[in-house]
């Protein structure tokens, strides 16, 4: 059964799906003290970094040209123009907003697939039913935040996150469809190497490094959290999980972001839970079921 023989994937697709819904949090402390670009480059700098000297250690640092090209395509689109983007944006928009955002990827996720042919004869009624309930949910959860719109801060960032969210969801097809071969880990570790370089170019010409001054500590634990958690650990899970699940499924991580993101304010910082909220997350439960089911009849 397909499922069985996937089972690492769906483990990395459940870190993944977890552990990034933490990382909005994260990100937002950190970039409130930090210059942005060079905030994120550094995250994955040294992240692609541990990663790519724990693999020289092992003797499986294997490159070629043809790796360095795609990983530095990957890392320009998903890290710099992707994730780095969204950390800019979390200065600007809250970072629950943020999530909600990005939980609009697999929409574009099917939306490419189609242009490019990727899986357009998967699609059936169970996972059109899916999507529609998980944007459903999204929409309830943060149905608040729909007013803020109206304040053009909150606008520029919006416009901006749904382009970087755009740019990842590129990146993700790029990846599925050319199922780039070689070990997950170093397509991870060249990733984030390449993209974070990007991204410190990027800070250059658009960070003030002023504010290096004024970092508190706190911005130094998120660092040090999204270098070890959000990016050594949890994205090589991604990349393995685009390598070995349809895209359409590994996308579902973008639905369940944000449902963490609510239960830790909640936790952490006493944030409601309404009859909506409930009512949202049955909703997401369910569409994540049915797009599950109908990739599972695809392909029995």
């Amino acid at each position: 059964m397909q499922t069985n023989k996937n089972i690492t994937a769906y483990i990395a697709l459940a870190v993944v799906s977890i552990v990034w819904g933490t990382t909005y949090f994260s990100l937002r402390i950190g970039v409130e003290t930090f210059p942005p670009f060079m905030f994120s480059a550094i995250r994955h700098i040294v992240a692609g970094s541990l990663l790519l000297l724990i693999l020289k250690i092992v003797g499986n640092l294997n490159l070629n040209k043809s790796i360095i090209i795609n990983q530095l395509i990957l890392g320009i689109l998903m890290i710099a123009l992707g994730s780095g983007v969204i950390g800019w944006c979390e200065r600007y928009i809250p970072s629950g907003l943020a999530a909600l955002i990005v939980s609009i990827l697999p929409l574009y996720i099917i939306g490419l697939n189609y242009l490019v042919g990727l899986e357009r004869q998967k699609m059936n009624r169970q996972i059109v039913t899916g999507l529609c309930l998980g944007c459903i949910g999204i929409t309830l959860i943060f149905k608040d935040n729909l007013k803020d719109f109206v304040n053009p801060t909150y606008l520029t960032g919006t416009l901006i996150t749904f382009g970087a969210c755009f740019f990842w969801a590129i990146g993700s097809v790029y990846s599925a469809k050319n199922r780039l071969k070689g070990n997950s880990l170093l397509n991870a570790a060249l990733q984030m190497f390449f993209g974070g370089l990007a991204l410190m170019a990027m800070s250059i010409f658009m960070d003030d490094y002023s504010e290096l001054q004024v970092i508190n500590s706190d911005a130094i634990w998120s660092l040090v959290y999204l270098v070890i958690i959000g990016s050594v650990i949890s994205y090589p899970c991604y990349v393995y999980a685009l390598e070995k699940l349809p895209i359409g499924l590994v996308s579902l991580y973008a639905y369940i972001n944000p449902i963490i993101a609510l239960i830790l304010g909640y936790f952490l910082l006493n944030e409601k839970i309404t009859y909506t909220t409930v009512l949202a997350l049955f909703s997401v439960t369910i569409g994540i079921y049915n797009i599950n089911r109908g990739y599972q009849n695809n392909i029995k």
